[in-house]
This record gives structure tokens, C-alpha cells and sequence, in this order.
């Protein structure tokens, strides 16, 4: 086993040569390749780190991943997980690849799934498991607002190998309804990216809506378009209205539904204390026996 691992790593590091030094102790940065835009990783890593999985935060709107690390490092020391917050620009990844994925191309036909904007979640975790010479080395999701958007789209076409993937009051979802276009529902998109098939793989990911029960307030960039509104007033009822949505569906047809609701009494659009409140644990891990 120990000589398959050792091997692993050579692999790893022959393919990232650049990437083969371990993270440090605390805060740092790295970039790795991903398509024509590389992308910058804040890391954390706790002093006392014992081999924990991996942990991929994405930022809100604001792109602003220094500051989502900074949110995580209480997951990371809680945790004892390696915390990489990517920096995705708007220059590079426009609403259109970041929140929605890049899915569709210009005249509504569907890209090649290698050109999805999901991808950069195999490019960062490559990364990172080259950098700590662990090939197989586990990871989660968690993202918070415009980040917690990518990430339910994330859980319908391309959820991987992630553990759990935490949507942190998310402002707008992807229903699993054609009454709703595009962006926040199944309506417009091709054949192949709505079909049974694509829903039962949605059921079955290990998503996660984290929610704030006072992010009942519209704040600054909230998405009033007349489309999401018809998904609810606020964060916080376009989630329950979701969530209630696809487990009432997959109920309906048989079909194994891995979702999960976690709620933080009280707390607002604010990932700072969403990362920090007790269930957090409970919507990575699962609650405690």
C-alpha cells in the first residue's frame, strides 16, 4: 500500500512538477492551470494538520476568495481540513461561466462537458493533491451566495468525487421544472441536460442547502429579475420552495434523494458567521450519532 502511495505521488508531482512542494503551515497561495486562465488558490493549513480532506470554498459576487479564506480558517481549525479558496474573476469567469457554469453555447446548444466551467473544481483538487503528494486525498464543497450558486448547478452536472457539496444561501437555484428558463430552472436547455437521467443524478449528489433563516432581506446584487422572483421572495424562501420541489419529485418517482437541509437560526446574507455557527459541521458532515 505504502509503495502504491509513494508511486501515486511521483505521479502527481511529475505531472504538477511546479505544484510537488507541500502547502505551508498558515496562510499561502498558489496558482494552477486551469484552461486559459490560471487561477490563484489562498490556502490555509492548520498547525496541528493530520492528514484531514480538502476543503474548496467559493467566494461570493464580490470575488473576493482572501476574504472567504479568512471565513474559513474557523472550518479549517474546527476541522482539521485544508481550507483552498480559489480566486474565479469576473474578467475571466463572467456570470455566465461562474454561476451558471458555462454550460450553453452561443446558440443554445449544449458544450462538451469538458468545456464546462465545473471543471476547475478537478484542476484545483489536482492541485492541491499534488502539492500534498495524496492522490486520492478527499475533498468537500462549500460555497456561500454567488459561490453557493455555482454549486448547486455544480451538484446537477458534474458533482465528481465531493464528499458534500454545501450551497450557502444561494440567491438563486436550478429548479428541476422546465416552467422555470434557464438560469433557474430546466426550461430552454437541450434534451440531454433535462432528461430523467440528468435528474436522478441531481437527486442522488450530496448537496446541501445551508441556510440562514433572516436572510430575508434583499441586500446589494440580490437578483429581483422577474425570474427569480417566481422562485420566492427572499434567499431563504427560493431555497425551502427548491428544496421542497425536488424532494417532493424524487419521493414521487422512486429515486434515491442524497439532498440535505441545514438551517442557522437567526443569521443573515453573511458567510462569515454561517461558516462559523455550530452546524456547520452538521451540513459538511452529516450530524453527529
Amino acid at each position: 500500500m505504502q509503495r502504491w502511495l509513494g508511486l501515486g505521488a511521483l505521479f502527481w508531482s511529475t505531472v504538477f512538477p511546479a505544484l510537488a512542494a507541500p502547502l505551508p503551515v498558515g496562510r499561502a497561495q498558489f496558482q494552477v492551470p486551469y484552461a486559459d486562465a490560471p487561477v490563484t488558490l489562498f490556502t490555509y493549513k492548520p498547525a496541528g494538520y493530520a492528514g484531514g480532506p480538502l476543503l474548496v470554498v467559493f467566494h461570493g459576487v464580490v470575488r473576493n476568495a482572501d476574504h472567504y479564506r479568512e471565513f474559513a480558517i474557523t472550518l479549517a481549525e474546527r476541522f482539521g481540513v485544508l481550507v483552498v479558496a480559489p480566486q474565479l474573476d469576473e474578467a475571466a469567469f463572467p456570470e455566465e461561466w461562474y454561476q451558471r457554469g458555462g454550460l450553453l453555447a452561443a446558440d443554445g446548444t449544449a458544450k462538451p462537458r469538458e468545456q464546462w466551467m465545473f471543471n476547475v473544481v478537478g484542476a484545483i483538487v489536482a492541485g492541491v493533491r499534488a502539492k500534498e503528494g495524496k492522490p486520492d486525498l478527499p475533498y468537500y464543497l462549500i460555497g456561500h451566495s454567488a459561490g453557493a450558486q455555482f454549486l448547486v448547478r455544480l451538484a446537477a452536472y458534474l458533482p465528481g468525487e465531493a464528499k458534500r457539496i454545501v450551497a450557502g444561501n444561494a440567491g438563486s437555484l436550478l429548479f428541476p421544472s422546465t416552467d422555470h428558463a434557464f438560469g433557474y430552472g430546466l426550461g430552454g436547455l437541450p434534451p440531454e441536460l433535462r432528461d430523467d437521467a440528468m435528474l436522478r443524478r441531481y437527486f442522488a449528489a450530496p448537496l446541501t442547502l445551508y441556510l440562514g433563516t433572516a436572510d430575508v432581506t434583499p441586500r446589494r446584487r440580490f437578483d429581483a429579475s422577474e425570474a427569480a422572483m417566481r422562485q420566492g421572495p427572499h434567499r431563504y424562501g427560493r431555497n425551502l420552495a427548491f428544496y421542497s420541489m425536488a424532494e417532493k419529485m424524487a419521493k414521487e418517482r422512486g429515486w434515491t434523494f442524497n439532498w440535505r437541509k441545514v438551517e442557522v437560526p437567526g443569521v443573515e446574507h453573511d458567510a462569515a458567521r454561517m461558516f462559523a455557527a455550530a452546524q456547520a459541521e452538521d451540513a459538511l458532515f452529516g450530524p453527529k450519532p
